[in-house]
């Protein structure tokens, strides 16, 4: 009797827990439809599975104290200068996207900005390695120039040959005096963390820190998903010198991954105000993670000397302690912005709803729209969800082409040969919901023929993917791309 008892106690538990789960999967705020009908039916389906799914990947939050640190540390900082650096003339179109910047982080749009696209500019597209080594080389020589503070917020650093090059740059600015702060995301970065290289780096001085290493800690995991990272690339170089776009700091080669490398990337190189933005980026996160006071005038700190005809621009990041769905807003808003032309360059495309409905439409009123994604993905259930995609985005009149030559990292969008967003992050589920990024809004047009033509460059070595071809894909193909993308919100 006593057993039966005690049978019935551990079913009354699992039902209850199973009917809590389900109902906290349909109730949360700041989720999308989809989202709600994914767990549900895994939580329903796979009761015991998709109860323990959810506690480690259906919550979002970042934790209550964490939060309350990050908005300590904005709230006590000083914002960036720009009164004195607001653009003249700003088109409608450019005007209502930077809105939509300040209404995610709490800047304006400024001009007189310098903004540089690094790499060889007469490197063929077959050899798409020497823009990366060459982005190296610039960003190793500004840290070896640095006088006050050098800056880092990095996704991957490797111990490769290009990880311990930077790493020693760092390491010499450290020795003689320049104070330099590290943020490496600890799952991204989690060999380099544990090498000798990074423990070189703590001896010559240099601050670091391993960011969210504490999210799938048993404490943490009712309360937030245990995959949330930081995936920001930035470097501020003493207030002076900003650095940001898609590349880690990792050779090519991508050693962790080589079948799929190389890695296609590229690299910004900033002057004038906008660093003042970049730098209260990168301590709107340095602060809350380790504590570090005294900072929180660095964004206001000394003159700034604007670039006489410089680019008008506005940085912004979003992540899961920021406004919910702001990333995805920002493309959305873009793509519907373009009236002639829409190229996009990402790795991982696995799109909400909003999204593919407006790539779709922006074909269908007469927008020119070319997709460029890797022809082979290092993750096979991104590249089966992003290819569910094609028979929508192909039978709309989007172009869709697929790079060969290695992993095109690059993560750009250009419209109408005006405006470029640009940064690090990608047109999927974890950059829009999950991760920490940091992009760029630009509205220049030299400097967006500049990102253009380095686009094209992509497109052409790249292969048209046909709509014939899509519709020939076997059923068993198809049934797994759709399966995958259906369960998208949940992964």
């Amino acid at each position: 009797m006593n057993h039966h008892l005690i049978d019935l106690a551990w079913a009354v538990v699992v039902f209850v827990a199973h009917l809590l789960t389900a109902l906290r999967a349909l109730t949360r705020p700041n989720r999308s439809p989809a989202s709600r009908i994914a767990w549900l039916a895994v939580i329903m389906l796979v009761p015991v599975a998709g109860m323990i799914g959810y506690l480690l990947l259906g919550e979002t939050s970042i934790g209550r104290a964490r939060m309350e640190r990050v908005r300590k540390a904005e709230k006590s900082m000083a914002l960036p200068p720009d009164e004195d650096f607001r653009p003249q003339q700003v088109t409608p179109m450019a005007a209502s996207l930077f809105d939509l910047c300040s209404s995610i982080n709490p800047f304006k749009v400024v001009s007189g900005n310098r903004i540089t696209l690094l790499g060889d500019p007469d490197a063929p597209a077959s050899e798409p390695k020497r823009n990366s080594l060459k982005a190296v080389d610039q960003l190793i020589a500004d840290i070896g120039l640095a006088q006050e503070q050098v800056h880092i917020a990095v996704y991957i650093w490797l111990d490769d040959d290009v990880g311990r090059r930077l790493a020693a740059a760092v390491c010499e600015a450290a020795q003689r005096g320049v104070t330099c702060r590290v943020m490496v995301d600890s799952l991204g970065s989690r060999d380099f963390i544990r090498s000798a290289t990074f423990k070189q780096m703590r001896s010559a001085g240099a601050h670091l820190h391993a960011t969210l290493a504490d999210i799938s800690r048993l404490r943490h995991m009712a309360f937030s998903r245990v995959d949330l990272r930081d995936h920001r690339k930035m470097v501020v170089i003493d207030n002076r010198i900003a650095f940001c776009g898609s590349q880690n700091f990792a050779s090519p080669e991508f050693r962790v991954k080589p079948k799929f490398a190389p890695w296609i990337d590229v690299l910004l190189r900033i002057e004038g105000p906008l660093v003042r933005q970049m730098q209260y980026l990168f301590l709107s996160g340095w602060i809350p993670e380790t504590g570090e006071s005294g900072l929180e005038h660095l964004p206001a700190q000394s003159p700034v000397h604007p670039i006489e005809n410089g680019c008008t621009a506005q940085a912004f990041k979003t992540g899961p302690t920021g406004r919910h769905n702001s990333m995805s807003d920002m493309f959305v808003a873009c793509i519907y912005a373009a009236r002639r032309e829409l190229l996009i360059t990402t790795p991982y495309f696995v799109p909400d709803e909003p999204m593919l409905r407006a790539l779709c439409a922006a074909a269908q009123r007469g927008v020119k729209t070319t997709l460029i994604f890797p022809k082979r993905n290092d993750s096979w259930l991104v590249g089966n969800a992003c290819r569910s995609t094609y028979l929508d985005l192909l039978t709309s009149g989007v172009c869709v082409y697929e790079y060969p030559l290695g992993i095109l990292h690059t993560k750009s969008m250009t419209l109408d040969g005006e405006i470029t967003l640009i940064g690090s992050a990608n047109m999927d589920r974890r950059s829009l919901e999950l991760n920490y990024e940091n992009n760029l809004l630009i509205a220049d047009a030299p400097f967006t023929r500049t990102i253009h033509e380095r686009q094209q460059g992509y497109l052409s070595v790249s292969h048209p993917v046909q709509l014939e071809a899509v519709r020939a894909w076997p059923l068993h193909a198809r049934l797994v791309q759709n399966v995958i993308n259906m369960m998208a919100p949940v992964l």
